[in-house]
């Protein structure tokens, strides 16, 4: 190509997306492809070359939206020329998966593998040439992108040389090929990649699911001892626990392991102690944080109220009229945000402070007697309860007696009669004294159970007792202090004399000193009539909570203590009973005035 030739220079300046100088028509190359900001009047860029699609280290086709311009190709032994731009690009095949083969017709007649792999070396690496005698050859490349490169060589023409001669010249027709060795590998890898998947799903799977439980040991006596003496281990116990829940739920209790499951069984009771003096000593922490918190929470407080003392004295006119408007701003905002955050402390701690003494209250509010009374019932409470528990282990004995008889009939099957006969009626014997001993002291449990309930009864009796000389002696107090003052000596000494008689006579004496009492105004008696009859229509008794609730419908400004003390005060009328045991223990009232009425 001369140089001196104006259509290949204006091509070649076209190329680069300048307009050539002194030469008119229009560009060649489009705008869209030319250096972005260029501009055609600072001539030609040194040092910049047209980019040549085929270089190494190019990336597939440019973009599909963008024209592509195609350029002449030099090689040693020939020259690849562009095809017509007005052309439409040359059709294709559809590209088989993993296609590393290319199909290459239209090559000249006098090439060569040598050729061949001279221009197409140039898209990448070639693994094989198979050439043809009729003008076509096949090429497999080591990579798949490999082949798009050697797709865009598709409609040039290859020329030998210089030479002008039909046998050294050709248009290239670059297509995919489908080859059994493409298809292969592209299958093994898809077969690897699928492995790989799996794999990694299973990974995952196995990640989220949970952990399988710990195998579960079969019975044996062997294994029971070692099970036993891991119940009594704390840290053991948990992992123990569920195998002897396994055992159970399986079925491994029979007459013959009955009395090892019983002391495995036994041994998980005697662990409740454990966990209770646990929860103790965590109850002991907790209080012992609760009162660091309160101990800290006072320090914050008074570190607060230090600072809010600064603030006011940086306030005063001898300090506020040195600084500057703007620290008397900022003096005025930390001081407002400080004593905002001390009174939120300091009904924190009122708080806390509060929920103490009412804690408190509600101890001081019982009694003496009452605490007494609490003290004797759960007393009594815990020897009933033992006296159970005693009463259940000599019945499950007396169950283990009777399976060992079992037992020893079954295993002395094979003697002699007579011999077993004998054997059988001193063992007969042997039970039998054994289980009338048994029910001996099972009647003893019993009287012992029934002289402490009657205890107990009593215990309840004096206790209502005196809750109500209680309150007799206070509103006698109340009288006396409305007494005045001339008087008063002699009103106490009346008092007092009534209060001895009270407390020493019979109940007759009481009740009369009671009713003696006149009721304080007409609420009190409306309230006698309305509680009469809510009591007559339940005859099991209702307790406090339960009347309060009521007569709140009715009058909600009135009190539990109110309706408590106005009970009290009529025993001949309302009688207060205890029911329930240990935890559930409630106090009912009930309606007796015509309990009375019928006995006199």
């Amino acid at each position: 190509m001369s140089v001196t030739d104006p259509t290949a220079w204006a091509t070649a300046m076209n190329n680069l997306g300048m307009v050539p100088v002194g030469l008119a028509g229009q560009q060649l190359v489009s705008d869209s492809l030319c250096v972005p900001g260029f501009d055609p009047n600072l001539s030609m860029m040194t040092g910049i070359t047209p980019i040549n699609p085929m270089m190494a280290g190019m990336g597939l086709l440019p973009p599909p939206q963008l024209p592509i311009v195609k350029e002449i190709i030099h090689c040693k032994s020939c020259t690849l020329f562009p095809p017509n731009p007005n052309l439409p690009p040359p059709s294709t095949r559809e590209r088989p998966p993993g296609c590393k083969t290319v199909f290459v017709g239209g090559l000249p007649e006098n090439s060569t593998d040598e050729i061949i792999q001279e221009v197409f070396e140039q898209c990448g690496d070639i693994t094989a040439i198979r050439k043809s005698k009729k003008n076509f050859c096949h090429i497999r490349f080591a990579e798949e992108f490999m082949v798009d490169k050697a797709i865009y060589l598709s409609g040039y023409r290859m020329r030998l040389g210089s030479s002008t001669d039909k046998k050294d010249s050709g248009r290239l027709h670059v297509d995919f090929a489908q080859a059994r060795d493409d298809f292969y590998e592209w299958e093994c890898k898809q077969r690897m990649l699928a492995r790989e998947e799996r794999h990694r799903r299973k990974l995952e799977v196995d990640h989220l699911r949970p952990p399988s439980p710990p195998t579960i040991m079969h019975y044996s006596e062997h294994e029971a001892t070692v099970l036993a003496e891991k119940l009594k281990d704390d840290n053991k116990f948990t992992e123990a626990i569920s195998v002897l829940l396994t055992w159970i739920e399986r079925g491994e209790v029979n007459r013959r392991s009955a009395n090892q499951f019983y002391s495995m069984v036994q041994s998980a009771n005697s662990h409740v102690r454990r966990l209770m003096n646990e929860k103790a000593t965590h109850e002991e922490q907790m209080e012992q944080a609760r009162e660091i918190y309160k101990m800290e929470l006072l320090g914050i407080l008074t570190q607060f109220e230090q600072i809010v003392a600064v603030f006011n004295a940086s306030s005063r006119q001898k300090a506020w009229d040195h600084f500057s408007k703007a620290q008397r701003k900022n003096i005025d905002i930390w001081r407002k945000h400080c004593e905002e955050l001390r009174n939120a402390h300091s009904e924190q701690l009122m708080g806390i402070r509060r929920e103490e003494e009412m804690e408190m209250s509600d101890d001081d509010s019982s009694d003496v007697p009452s605490k007494r009374a609490r003290v004797e019932d759960s007393a009594l409470a815990a020897q009933a309860y033992a006296l159970k528990e005693e009463n259940d282990s000599l019945r499950w004995q007396l169950d283990a007696y009777r399976n060992e008889v079992d037992l020893l009939k079954q295993d002395k099957g094979h003697h002699a009669r007579t011999e077993e006969s004998l054997t059988k009626d001193q063992q007969l014997q042997f039970l039998q004294q054994t289980m009338q001993n048994m029910q001996q002291q099972l009647v003893a449990m019993q009287e012992e159970l029934n002289n402490k309930k009657s205890e107990l009864e009593k215990a309840k009796e004096e206790q209502t007792h005196a809750h109500a000389l209680v309150n007799v002696l206070k509103e006698q107090l109340k009288n006396a202090k409305e007494v005045p003052d001339s008087n008063n000596h002699d009103y106490l000494a009346k008092e007092n004399g009534t209060v001895n008689v009270a407390v020493f006579n019979h109940d007759k004496e009481k009740d009369s000193e009671k009713q003696r009492q006149a009721l304080k105004s007409e609420k009190e008696a409306l309230l006698i009539g309305i509680i009469s009859t809510f009591l007559n229509v339940h005859p099991f008794g209702a307790n406090i909570e339960y009347l309060w609730s009521y007569l709140q419908q009715l009058d909600s400004r009135i009190s539990a203590n109110e309706i408590e003390s106005l009970l009290m005060r009529l025993p001949r009328m309302f009688k207060q009973e205890f029911t329930g045991v240990g935890a559930t223990l409630e106090k009912r009232w009930k309606f007796c005035a015509f309990e009375g009425i019928k006995t006199t």
